[in-house]
C-alpha cells in the first residue's frame, strides 16, 4: 500500500507527464532513430547508428526542447485548456506554475548543453528553435493561420536536425516531411475545431473563430486531396518496401475522415477526427520499419 506522500509524489509524477506530453515526446524519439536508421543512414549498420552519442545527443536536445514547449504552451493555455479540457487542467495543476516555469528552464538548459556536444551549428539551432517555441506560445498561437502553420513546421523541426547531422537531403525525404506537415496541419485546425468554446471565451483568433466552421472544413478537404501527392510519389515514385500498406490504409482513413468531417458539430465528434489523424501519425512512425523487411531482419540478426 502506498502512503499519503507516495501518493502525493505519484499524482505528481503524473501531472508533470501529463503537462509535458511524455507519450508525445517518446514517439518523436522513436520517430528520430527509426528515420536515421531505415532512411537516413540506411548504408549503416544499426549498430553504429543507435550507438552513435552524437545523434544520441541530438535526439536528448529535442526531446528536451519538446517537453520544454509543452510545458510553456500550457502555462500560457491554462485558462483556455480549463474550458476546453477541465479534467486534464486539473491533472495539470497539481504542479505549482513555479514549479513548471524552473522545470521549462531547466529542460532547455539542459538542450542547449547537450546540442553543445555535438557542434556550434546545433547549439544555434536549438536555441532558434527553443525562442520560436516561445514565441509561437506566446504570440502566434492566436494568429488565424499564421499560427496553424507555424504549429506544424515546429512539430516537424525536429527531424531536420537529424537530416542537417547526416546532410541527406535525398527527394525521398522532402516527400515523407511534406506528407507529415500536411498531416499535422490537419490535426492543428481540428484541435482548433475541438477547441473552438475556449478559444472564442479567450479571444483566440483561430481559422474557426475567424473564418467559420465550414471554411475550416473546406480548408481541411484542400489538405486532405493535397496528401495524395506525396503518396503518390511515395508509393509509386520511391523505392519505399513495404510501407506502401502504410499509405493505402491512411488513404482509407483520410476518405473516413472526410465522410465524418462535414458530419461533425460536437467536441467528441471532432476529437474522432483528431484521433484519426493521430493515429495516422503513430502508424506512420511504425511503419519506417516496413521499408525494408529484409534489411529489418538482417539488422536484427546483426544486434
Amino acid at each position: 500500500m502506498f502512503t499519503r506522500r507516495q501518493k502525493h509524489i505519484l499524482l505528481k509524477f503524473f501531472s508533470m507527464f501529463s503537462v509535458v506530453r511524455g507519450y508525445n515526446v517518446l514517439i518523436v524519439v522513436l520517430a528520430q532513430y527509426l528515420t536515421s536508421v531505415y532512411i537516413l543512414a540506411h548504408d549503416k549498420p544499426v549498430r553504429d547508428v543507435v550507438l552513435d552519442l552524437q545523434l544520441l545527443m541530438l535526439v536528448l536536445a529535442s526531446a528536451s526542447t519538446i517537453a520544454g514547449g509543452y510545458i510553456i504552451n500550457n502555462f500560457y493555455d491554462s485558462e483556455k485548456d480549463l474550458i476546453n479540457r477541465p479534467e486534464k487542467s486539473m491533472l495539470d495543476r497539481l504542479v505549482s506554475q513555479n514549479t513548471k516555469l524552473s522545470f521549462y528552464f531547466v529542460l532547455n538548459f539542459l538542450a542547449v548543453i547537450m546540442a553543445s556536444a555535438v557542434s556550434f551549428k546545433a547549439v544555434l539551432f536549438f536555441s532558434t528553435y527553443i525562442f520560436a517555441i516561445w514565441f509561437y506560445s506566446h504570440k502566434l498561437k492566436k494568429l488565424p493561420i499564421v499560427g496553424n502553420v507555424v504549429s506544424a513546421i515546429l512539430t516537424i523541426t525536429p527531424f531536420f536536425a537529424v537530416f542537417l547531422y547526416y546532410k541527406n537531403f535525398e527527394e525521398v525525404i522532402f516527400a515523407h516531411a511534406s506528407y507529415l506537415i500536411l498531416i499535422v496541419s490537419m490535426r492543428e485546425l481540428v484541435k482548433d475545431l475541438e477547441n473552438m468554446k475556449g478559444d472564442l471565451a479567450l479571444n483566440y483568433k483561430t481559422i474557426p473563430i475567424v473564418y467559420g466552421e465550414k471554411a475550416s472544413k473546406i480548408m481541411l478537404s484542400c489538405l486532405c486531396a493535397l496528401t495524395l501527392i506525396p503518396t503518390y510519389l511515395l508509393v509509386y515514385k520511391y523505392e519505399i518496401g513495404r510501407m506502401d500498406y502504410f499509405f493505402y490504409l491512411a488513404a482509407f482513413l483520410l476518405l473516413v475522415f472526410l465522410f465524418l468531417l462535414f458530419k461533425s458539430k460536437t467536441k467528441t465528434q471532432f476529437l474522432v477526427l483528431h484521433n484519426i489523424l493521430k493515429f495516422i501519425i503513430v502508424a506512420g512512425v511504425f511503419s519506417i520499419l516496413l521499408i525494408d523487411v529484409g534489411l529489418l531482419l538482417n539488422k536484427l540478426v546483426a544486434l
